[in-house]
């Protein structure tokens, strides 16, 4: 199963625009035979707008009018794609990826980990229960960007039978570490695909560091964006590889299992509420 990333320049506010490239990059993609197409977080709108009220313009249902025009391209391909937008419900702007198919809008994802930084200092952080969609046969979670930061949420989509996660995302310089390194952690550790695409260009000073990557599930980067301009990344899937978590290196001496063994019962601490004492705050009250 061939899957595809699209590294593209977003323009900001220009959602039209912005909405041909993505159209036209999917139908590259599809013809090539991808499967899944994965565009960069908030690919629809751009990303660095300095209030709420400046971003809300350009924010959309979902389903809405660009998830409806996509899921025509899909139909008529056959295929799928999960894109990055601003999402509006009532009152509240949230940085979503949207997973669209040949019947419509599959799922979609509420980022969840939110740093203070572009329009994220203005969204409201996604509450509803991680959850794995199926594209055909390919079991899919998603996330946004920091959230690849956070183990646990990979570990949490793993769980629920991920084959693949996909991080549409907005790096900027700083986050180079994340792209280099995180991405075959995340897929190691769950013995899973990860596939994280970033954007390229500028927006307000911010220069987006490309870096977009695929890696497999014993953590091998199988493609890899050569430089921060545009480009497309394939990678083909084998589901069978993600779906057996046993490895035997040496059968009957050398067997592992990251998700059977684990010890959950060891992980209390992970639950509790911000505001429990650190080991900082213990060394200065000593």
């Amino acid at each position: 199963m061939k899957i595809a990333g699209v590294q593209m320049d977003v323009q900001l506010g220009e959602v039209d625009h912005n909405l041909r490239a993505i159209m036209e990059a999917l139908e590259e993609t599809a013809r090539a035979g991808a499967h899944l197409t994965l565009f960069p977080e908030c690919a629809l709108s751009g990303y660095c707008f300095d209030s709420k009220a400046e971003a809300v313009p350009f924010a959309q249902t979902i389903p809405g009018p660009a998830t409806d025009r996509l899921a025509e391209t899909c139909n008529r391909q056959n295929c799928y794609v999960v894109l990055g937008m601003l999402e509006l419900e009532g009152e509240d702007l949230y940085n979503s990826a949207v997973l669209i198919g040949p019947e419509g809008v599959i799922g979609k994802y509420r980022k969840v980990h939110l740093p203070y930084l572009g329009i994220d200092r203005y969204t409201s952080p996604g509450k509803d229960p991680y959850q794995v969609y199926s594209a055909g046969d390919l079991r899919i979670g998603m996330q946004i960007c920091y959230d690849a930061s956070f183990p646990e949420a990979t570990r949490c989509l793993a769980l629920l039978g991920a084959d693949l996660v996909v991080l549409p995302t907005n790096w900027p310089p700083g986050a180079e570490t994340t792209a280099d390194y995180c991405i075959n952690s995340r897929a190691v550790e769950n013995g899973i695909y990860f596939m994280a695409i970033n954007r390229s260009g500028r927006e307000r000073g911010f220069r987006f560091i490309g870096r977009s990557s695929i890696a497999d599930p014993i953590g091998k980067t199988v493609a890899r964006a050569e430089s921060t301009e545009p480009e497309i990344l394939f990678a083909d899937l084998d589901l069978a590889r993600a779906r057996n978590k046993r490895y035997q290196r040496v059968p009957g001496k050398h067997e592992i299992d990251r998700l059977a063994d684990r010890r959950p019962e060891m992980y209390s601490l992970l639950m509790e509420p911000h505001g429990l004492t650190t080991p900082r705050d213990d060394l200065e009250a000593s």
